[in-house]
This record gives C-alpha cells, sequence and structure tokens, in this order.
C-alpha cells in the first residue's frame, strides 16, 4: 500500500487547515491556477489541433495529395501519362483518383468592381468527388454545368455582387491576344451558374471553377493541362507514390507532394502550436510554485506537530509522504477540474465563440483573417490526459523539497525551543 492509513490522516488533516493548508489564500490560488492553466492548456491545444486538420484537409482536398507538373509549364499527352500510371501497382494500389487540372490567374470583373483569383478547369464528375465532403453548392447542380459556365466562390460573388446567372469577365495577361498594335488581355464573359461554399475563406473568396475544355480554351494551351493531381487513400503514403512516379515518368516531369506544396504552412502550424504549448505551460508551473510556497509555511507552521510525531515514531519516510499527498492532492484536484473545464470548453468552442459574439455584438472570428467561418477544435484523449498528467508530475514534483524539509526537522531541537 501506498500510503498508510496514518500517513492519509494526517495528510488530509493538514491540507483542510484553514491557517497554511487547503483553506489558505495560496492553496486556493494554487489549485484555481492549475485548474486554470490546464482547462486553457486543452482548449489552445484542442483549437490548434482543428486547425491543423481543417486547414491541411481543405488544401489538401483541392491541390491533391500528390501533383505531378512539367518543366515547360504544360503536359499535353495528360490522358496517355494517366493510363500509364493506373498501370502501375503502386499508384494504382494507393491512388483514389488522377484528375488532370488547367489552372491560370486571372482578374474577374463586373459593374467597375474587380478581384483577383484562380481559374480551375476540372471535370465536373472530378470537382463533384473531390467537394462531396464539407462543401455545399447553390444553384445549378455541378452535373449539368456545361462549356462556357462558371462555378464561384460565394464569398467572390458576393464582393462582385455577382447573383447566378449573371456574366462575370475574366481579365488574364498570360493568355494574351495577339493585335497589330501588341499582345492585349484576352477577356471573356461567362455567366455565373453555381456558387460553392467550402468554409475556408482563401478559396470561397479566390477560386473560380469551369469544365476542362472550357478553361484549356480560355487559357490557350490547347489539349494540354498545366498539372495532374493524385489522391491518395492515405495523405501519408505519399514517398511511395512520389518513388513510383519518378520511376515512371520521363524526362522533365516534376512530382511534388502535399507537404512540399505546403511545407512552410505546416512548419509554421507546428512551430506555433509547440510555442504556445510552453508559453501555457507557465501558467501551470507558476501556480505549482505556490504549492511550494504554501507546503514551506505549512511545515514552518506545523514543525512542533511533526515534531511531536518524529518522538512517537513517525519514520521520516512517512513524513515525506504525509507532505507530499498534501501537495499532491492539490494538483491533483486542480487538474481534474481543469480538465473537465477544458473538455467542455473544447467541445463547445463555436457555440461559446457565437454567444461572446452576440454580447459582444463585434465579429470575434473574422473570416478574412483565419481562413475558417466557424471555430474548430479537436479534443484528443491522449493530449488531454498528457496536460493533466503533466500538470499533476509538476505538482508532486514541487511537493519534494517542502517534504524533504518536514522530514529532516529534528524533533529535540524544535521541543528544546518551545
Amino acid at each position: 500500500m501506498l500510503f498508510s492509513k496514518l500517513e492519509k490522516k494526517i495528510a488530509y488533516r493538514y491540507l483542510w487547515a484553514k491557517k497554511r493548508g487547503f483553506g489558505s489564500v495560496v492553496s486556493w490560488v494554487s489549485l484555481i491556477g492549475i485548474m486554470l492553466g490546464v482547462a486553457t492548456l486543452i482548449v489552445v491545444m484542442s483549437v490548434m489541433g482543428g486547425f491543423h486538420d481543417v486547414l491541411l484537409g481543405r488544401i489538401i482536398g483541392m491541390n491533391g495529395h500528390v501533383v505531378v507538373y512539367h518543366q515547360d509549364g504544360a503536359i499535353t499527352d495528360y490522358d496517355y501519362l494517366i493510363d500509364k500510371m493506373r498501370q502501375n501497382k503502386i499508384v494504382s494500389a494507393k491512388a483514389v483518383s488522377i484528375v488532370p487540372i488547367a489552372e491560370g490567374q486571372v482578374m474577374v470583373t463586373r459593374g467597375g468592381k474587380n478581384s483577383g483569383a484562380m481559374i480551375r478547369g476540372i471535370n465536373m464528375t472530378d470537382l463533384i468527388s473531390k467537394t462531396a465532403d464539407g462543401a455545399r453548392f447553390y444553384g445549378k447542380e455541378l452535373s449539368e454545368i456545361k462549356d462556357g459556365e462558371l462555378v464561384m466562390g460565394a464569398s467572390l460573388s458576393r464582393a462582385l455582387n455577382a447573383s447566378l446567372g449573371s456574366d462575370v469577365s475574366l481579365v488574364s495577361a498570360n493568355a494574351s491576344t495577339p493585335t497589330p498594335f501588341g499582345s492585349m488581355p484576352r477577356i471573356v464573359s461567362y455567366p455565373v451558374k453555381t456558387a460553392f461554399f467550402m468554409g475556408m475563406y482563401e478559396y470561397d473568396s479566390g477560386y473560380v471553377f469551369m469544365n476542362l475544355a472550357t478553361a484549356q480554351k480560355y487559357l490557350n494551351i490547347g489539349k494540354s493541362v498545366t498539372h495532374i493531381d493524385l489522391f491518395l487513400k492515405d495523405a501519408n503514403d505519399t514517398d511511395a507514390v512520389r518513388d513510383a512516379l519518378g520511376r515512371l515518368l520521363p524526362d522533365g516531369f516534376v512530382v511534388r507532394d502535399w507537404r512540399d506544396l505546403n511545407r512552410g504552412f505546416v512548419g509554421a502550424l507546428q512551430v506555433e502550436s509547440n510555442v504556445m504549448f510552453l508559453i501555457l505551460m507557465l501558467i501551470i508551473i507558476v501556480a505549482v510554485f505556490n504549492i511550494v510556497s504554501s507546503l514551506v509555511m505549512l511545515v514552518k507552521d506545523k514543525n512542533r506537530d511533526i515534531a511531536v510525531l518524529r518522538t512517537f515514531g513517525v519514520s521520516r519516510k512517512s513524513m515525506m509522504k504525509i507532505f507530499i499527498l498534501s501537495g499532491t492532492t492539490i494538483g491533483v484536484i486542480g487538474a481534474g477540474l481543469g480538465t473537465i473545464l477544458g473538455t467542455v470548453v473544447a467541445i463547445y468552442i463555436e457555440p461559446i465563440r457565437k454567444f461572446f459574439q452576440w454580447m459582444t455584438g463585434r465579429d470575434l472570428f473574422p473570416a478574412e483573417l483565419y481562413y475558417l467561418s466557424e471555430l474548430p477544435s479537436r479534443v484528443e484523449f491522449w493530449t488531454v490526459f498528457g496536460i493533466a498528467m503533466i500538470a499533476i508530475l509538476l505538482a508532486f514534483l514541487a511537493t519534494l523539497y517542502p517534504a524533504w524539509k518536514a522530514a529532516n526537522t529534528e524533533p529535540v531541537e524544535v521541543l528544546r525551543n518551545e
């Protein structure tokens, strides 16, 4: 048995002592500090985990897990290359779909308003499968979109006041038209038949989809595409597919995976997560130091009691265990309450955000800044458990010095001074 009945009884009596124990202000500050530190850390790590999952999921979902380019800028025999990829055992086993894409930057204008955007030519059947999870569409069904019709982000269409059925003009300097007076930007008007909402501001405000044939004609690239996207069953299987494509494709082709294409973004998310964890851990550490001061004062206040107990045969080891149990109990209660509070807030973070937004009348989570329309959260058991255990461990370590000081109290000296 780790603690005897006597040790538990004395420890809890000291813990509830009003002068220096649990009833003291310092002990309450310690407990509340640990509780708030644990809760804050759980909420922040859950929200950052949600950000990581949602942002990467949507970025990867739009751009493919593995992307094939050509150093000349255009891929001509893409049908032949896609068939060749599908015949490869490794690629066929790991890839869900292989999608040809024609993409280019344009200026979208309507009624004197304009905005930069990316047009993406894609077969509508591929677009349906890529956006099946999490995207909402308004207007004409994607399967009914014809050549010369556009699917535009909802935020972009609002910015241009482009209602469904209205025409917008696409202006591209790259797809310029030669004239006797020099090259002129290509300007073509298309009707907007469908609006989409993906919940990621970057795409909702900056992407326009059209049929692949329409994009090829507008970009003046003939029957070519700008790149080929491969979507895998497991996003982490990119290395094997990259190696297989490197051996399969002729010289001049470049193969990149989603980590390469988003290296800075992924790295920034990881660094931010680590830094926030360390900063917020300081809250718990400050609260833990209060346990040290509380127990040191308790040992000083209970010097006479300790001397009497030692005289009656209580060992040094038992005295250490008494004060370790007293201090660690504060850490356990604080970590437990913080875990409950943090988990509840992390689960209901979006309703809580909406409530405070309603109370203050201010937008606390602008999509233009955070690129998401809702505050995401991912509560992981092992993350929550790990944070709680770290708090308890720090509380335990904080008790060692006061417990050692109590165990080394010399009863003869104390009673002589009495």
